[in-house]
């Protein structure tokens, strides 16, 4: 994914309090790539592209009201239409790689929608390169599913503490280390009791 934009041309930046449909209006109105990366809250939207497009974004984003536009810390402009040439460089990687199809759905972050199939498994994870994580329609999904436990395994709770301010029905546990594992397995068995 470093590959597909060199260093110092993309960008991402946070913004904080606009509507996810006026991010993606500014957006839209903005010459050069930039577009919503991550919608994942009702007032957290994140945007992606070419660093000057982004700078202009967030500069019309401050001017619409938007209470904060933070830049990220990241290595490349994620889940926007630059990272085409990862996309495709991973096309094959995926052709190659073993799979079944899955005993529990998963939702797919670009669209909230669940899948099963391994031949879905290969197009979602193609697709979610270019394309912006619908967080806030995962959440809705899993809770209108009957989903009780959202399960964060990897550093930190950034995803558990989005989730718990979208619903706060939905129990949260995190694993970051292997001392978290008999925890979580704990939150896990109170869920499905």
């Amino acid at each position: 994914m470093q590959e597909a934009v060199p260093e110092g041309e993309g960008a991402m930046a946070a913004v904080l309090g606009l509507e996810p449909s006026e991010v993606a209006r500014i957006c839209a109105e903005v010459d050069g790539v930039v577009a919503p990366a991550n919608f994942n809250s009702p007032v957290q939207t994140v945007i992606a592209g070419r660093r000057i497009a982004v700078l202009e974004a967030c500069e019309r984003m401050t001017a619409a009201g938007a209470k904060r536009v933070v830049a990220l810390d990241v290595s490349a402009p994620f889940h926007c239409a630059l990272m085409a040439p990862a996309m495709e460089k991973l096309v094959p990687e995926l052709a190659a790689a073993r799979f079944g199809d899955l005993k529990t759905p998963v939702i797919a972050n670009f669209d909230a929608q669940p899948y099963t199939r391994a031949v879905e498994a290969r197009q979602r994870l193609r697709d979610q390169v270019c394309a912006p994580v619908r967080w806030v329609d995962c959440v809705q999904k899993l809770v209108a599913s009957g989903v009780k436990l959202e399960l964060e395994v990897g550093p930190g709770k950034v995803l558990s503490g989005l989730a718990a301010k979208l619903d706060r029905s939905l129990g949260r546990a995190n694993i970051e280390k292997l001392g978290d594992l008999e925890g979580a397995l704990a939150r896990t068995a109170e869920a499905c009791a």
